[in-house]
């Protein structure tokens, strides 16, 4: 998947869907989500305290039984304590665009119950797996 360096790849099963016969639209939050800590796992960033703040995603197209869904996920943006994550499902045999999201994920401190700035070392390995500047 063109710009997506961390990809997974999911087999649409019977569980997945709504009685119209196509995934749920809640359904794409935990495909999204799993592509998201497919990306922590693939930066080396997979312990890290994170809270999600925000999800939005787009429904483009529906899925259906057995399609083979590959999600892509990356980081756009690094902030001081949060980053934004964009994720992307197409349908494999066909490319054709399923969804897409925006996630704004924070560095969080559970003890202290707020925010906290991101280290400089994972700061850096988004900035490299992805190719952006700090």
């Amino acid at each position: 998947m063109e710009g997506f360096r961390s990809t997974y790849e999911h087999r649409v099963i019977f569980r997945d869907l709504d009685v119209l016969g196509h995934v749920n639209n809640a359904v794409y939050a935990t495909y999204f989500e799993t592509g998201r800590l497919e990306y922590l796992v693939a930066v080396g960033a997979e312990n890290l305290g994170l809270i999600l703040a925000e999800l939005t995603i787009s429904y483009k197209s529906p899925a259906y039984i057995r399609e083979r869904l590959v999600i892509g996920t990356r980081v756009s943006e690094i902030k001081n304590s949060s980053f934004i994550v964009e994720g992307r499902i197409e349908e494999k045999e066909t490319g054709r665009l399923v969804a897409t999201s925006r996630a704004a994920i924070v560095h969080f401190d559970y003890s202290e119950n707020r925010p906290k700035p991101l280290p400089t070392e994972w700061r850096a390995k988004f900035a490299e797996f992805d190719g952006l500047s700090l």
